[in-house]
């Protein structure tokens, strides 16, 4: 940062070097990512338990920008179990949404890159290191293995082309033995799954002629074309109403447990979370402040982040002049504190507070929370 400027102020001299020294960085792991015939023995790995689909560990993943390096997703930890929802969630910023891509290796590049960590996905009969899988192999897993829901369904379906010829498309990347007539029925089939009554009629529409709920509901079915064994909802929500917003939330949970698959599940909805999760990662400035069963987190909050989430959703029959916020605001995401990042917004502070980021701390064997509060009280050390 340059001296006696206003805070974020860089001049062009500065903005140079940093993009010099990105450059060098950028360049070696964009390397790395595009070599051609790597063995699978560099990315072939061992889940910590096989009852997992997904482990998170010690993830990191950073944006190279000429303003200095944003680290929007810093040491994330967590696992997805096998058949279970894993809500996350965070207010914007948090590093939510890069952690996901960053399973699907989907970050922008080559600004994004996965630094350092792991990310295990399990197969079943092997396990791979996404984080260290070179591109070219990428395209096997993703839609296959692992597949998405995005935030916007107009923005993911192509407005050029018919609903039909979209979804055959990621059948025929998947399964190159399939004839024209298969994929036709089977893309029918996906149509009726996700509740579109009209399927032979939605087969021939374009995207812009239909309903946002309709265009989710084809977004759902091509993330399940594959019967993917992780499926990424990015809050999948967000841009329906109520009613159908309710529809997408039972068509989802139906669906996990007729294809016996795994959900990690993005949302700013902690009323969605508590109807949908298992489990509940909180995070905050691209860490995990605390995470446990969707019980743990709603019925005993640990962290003041997390406490003042709760706080801050409208209960009903309750009326208040004004819903409650959190002071302050997130610390800017180049120039992080060495202390707790929550530190400057936290009302419950203590002495151990001034010192470094505190560890994870469990409070039962699922129950885990990164506040010095319980230092005192932890089941184990972490």
């Amino acid at each position: 940062m340059a001296k006696n400027k206003s805070e974020g102020y860089l001049s062009a001299k500065e903005s140079r070097q940093i993009a010099k020294a990105n450059r060098k960085v950028i360049n070696d792991l964009e390397k790395k990512r595009k070599r051609k015939k790597v063995p699978e023995s560099e990315y072939l790995t061992t889940m910590h338990d096989d009852k997992n689909a997904v482990e998170f560990d010690n993830l990191h993943t950073y944006f190279f920008t000429d303003a200095g390096v944003v680290k929007s997703v810093d040491g994330v930890t967590f696992e997805v179990p096998v058949g279970k929802t894993v809500g996350v969630v965070g207010e914007s910023g948090c590093g939510k949404s890069v952690t996901s891509l960053s399973l699907m290796q989907l970050l922008q590049r080559p600004q994004g890159q996965i630094v350092e960590g792991e990310i295990r996905l399990n197969l079943g009969d092997k396990a791979y290191d996404i984080a260290k899988m070179p591109y070219e192999k990428l395209q096997d897993l993703r839609g296959n293995f692992v597949s998405m829901i995005f935030q916007e369904p107009m923005t993911a379906l192509n407005p050029v082309f018919r609903i039909g010829a979209q979804l055959e498309e990621v059948l025929e990347l998947h399964n190159k033995d399939m004839s024209k007539d298969d994929m036709k029925k089977r893309t029918i089939e996906l149509l009726e799954m996700v509740g579109i009554a009209n399927s032979e009629g939605v087969y021939k529409m374009f995207p812009h002629e239909l309903s946002g709920g309709m265009r989710q509901r084809v977004v759902i079915a091509m993330a399940l074309a594959c019967n993917p064994k992780v499926i990424i909802a990015d809050e999948p929500t967000t841009a329906l109403d109520v009613t159908i917003q309710a529809q997408v939330l039972d068509l989802l949970r139906g669906l996990k447990s007729k294809i016996n698959s795994s959900i990690m599940f993005i949302t700013h909805d902690l009323g969605v979370i508590a109807e949908m999760a298992d489990y509940v990662v909180v995070m905050y400035a691209g860490r995990v402040v605390e995470k446990g069963t969707t019980e743990e987190i709603f019925e005993n909050p640990a962290h003041p982040y997390t406490i003042g989430l709760m706080a801050s959703k409208p209960v009903v029959g309750k009326q208040v002049d004004e819903l409650y916020s959190i002071p302050g605001k997130v610390p800017n995401p180049i120039d992080m504190p060495n202390y707790c990042y929550f530190k400057d917004r936290c009302n419950m502070c203590v002495g151990q507070c001034d010192g470094a980021y505190p560890g994870e701390i469990s409070l039962s064997d699922t129950h885990k929370v990164s506040c010095y509060r319980y230092s005192g009280n932890e089941k184990k050390g972490v």
